[in-house]
């Protein structure tokens, strides 16, 4: 059984929702997502709330049943609240710069990196060693983060390289004499 899926997802303040078959569409002050659950699972819209339920008892349909559930909060928290990853960039002359809709990376290159995020997806750097991805899709947000960070993987000597905020870089010790 999946504890997950029993619990019933709430509407926020602001937030409607509408089920046509298998497609739940999500409505918030951020915009609207939809999500088309796989035959497995049922939606159930009541007043204020979402639930999943699974059809039958198979391995499938109860893994999906989970599944289902946590799709359907994040539609709900992206269209209300929105999605937020930071990053950090350390490293002597290692600096970003928000260009347009894009960013402008520098990071020890020879050239320096311009990245544009997708439509959705906004990207800003309050400060020249700070990025912060936010939008409504809690897995375009990560594939963004993931692909800035790509560029220059912190390293393990110095610790040079773009990271996550919060993220602990196991440091080794350079060579003895």
């Amino acid at each position: 059984m999946s504890r997950i899926g029993k619990k019933p997802v709430e509407l926020v303040k602001g937030v409607s929702a509408t089920l046509s078959g298998q497609t739940l569409e999500v409505k918030g002050p951020k915009g609207t997502r939809t999500f088309t659950a796989p035959d497995d699972v049922t939606l159930i819209l009541e007043e204020g709330s979402v639930t999943v339920k699974p059809r039958g008892l198979s391995k499938r349909a109860r893994s999906m049943w989970g599944m289902s559930r946590s799709m359907v909060a994040n539609l709900v928290t992206g269209v209300s609240t929105g999605f937020k990853k930071e990053l950090e960039i350390q490293g002597v002359g290692y600096r970003a710069a928000a260009q347009g809709t894009g960013l402008k990376l520098s990071l020890g290159y020879s050239h320096d990196v311009n990245f544009v995020p997708p439509a959705d997806v906004a990207v800003t750097a309050p400060k020249q060693s700070e990025i912060v991805v936010e939008g409504i899709d809690a897995q375009k947000v990560g594939q963004v983060a993931a692909n800035i960070r790509e560029w220059k993987k912190p390293e393990p000597y110095k610790g040079k390289g773009i990271r996550y905020k919060g993220e602990y870089v196991f440091r080794k010790e350079g060579k003895k004499k």
